[in-house]
């Protein structure tokens, strides 16, 4: 941890040359996009101590704790500790860092939630039930969605309380999914926010979410 840490202290005086990377590997739209505000810092070990997870809730960053096993050849991860952290902004070091592109004065995933009226409050609560009860998945809210994730994200949702839906994207290959007009679709390239290059579902009612909900634990279950 103290490793990353120091990791991370480079990274924070060291954007350009981190975006210079980004651009070359894989393009300047991605180093435009980057989220400077918070940071993940994932650790991998054969195991970690009671003292380790109890260190990562005192340093206050954004922190995943991950285990590897190797069982006959075959390497499994497990996330066994997460910390979400505090924004650069809450820390007071906004003058560090870049706003998420295309933040300006945008409304947080938060606010709009905070907003909506009751039904898509209760229709939230009852998407965050069902994600939350399958085994190690965990919730982060970020500044435009909020998610739900393992190692990696499994789903995050978006609420859009004017046209009363909660909108949610899935880590899967939109080939393998039966796309329904006005309920699922394929976003790759779109460049939406959340989880991109997989599957956009759209929640307005308890039917829907009945509907995905075979959607939902296929995500998971390749996570």
């Amino acid at each position: 941890m103290n490793q990353a840490l120091s990791y991370l202290s480079w990274l924070h005086d060291h954007h350009h040359e981190f975006e210079s990377l980004v651009t070359e590997k894989i393009g300047a739209r991605a180093a435009e996009e980057i989220d400077w505000s918070n940071p993940r810092i994932v650790c991998i070990a054969g195991s970690f101590t009671h003292h380790d997870t109890v260190a990562i809730e005192m340093i206050g960053r954004r922190i995943d704790l991950v285990c590897y096993r190797v069982f006959d050849e075959v390497l499994t991860l497990q996330l066994v500790a997460s910390v979400a952290g505090a924004s650069a902004t809450a820390r007071g070091r906004a003058s560090n860092t870049h706003r998420p592109a295309g933040s300006g004065s945008a409304k947080s995933v938060q606010q709009y939630l905070d907003e909506c009226p009751q039904d898509l409050k209760d229709l939230y609560a009852d998407l965050d039930e069902q994600l939350l009860s399958y085994s190690g998945v965990q919730k982060e809210a970020q500044v435009h969605y909020i998610a739900y994730r393992r190692i990696k994200n499994v789903a995050t949702v978006r609420v859009q309380p004017r046209n009363r839906v909660l909108v949610i994207n899935l880590k899967l290959d939109p080939d393998t999914v039966e796309l329904r007009d006005g309920f699922s679709r394929d976003v790759r390239g779109l460049g939406c926010l959340g989880i991109r290059d997989g599957v956009e579902v759209r929640i307005g009612s308890r039917d829907d979410l009945d509907r995905a909900s075979g959607l939902f634990r296929r995500s998971i279950e390749v996570s």
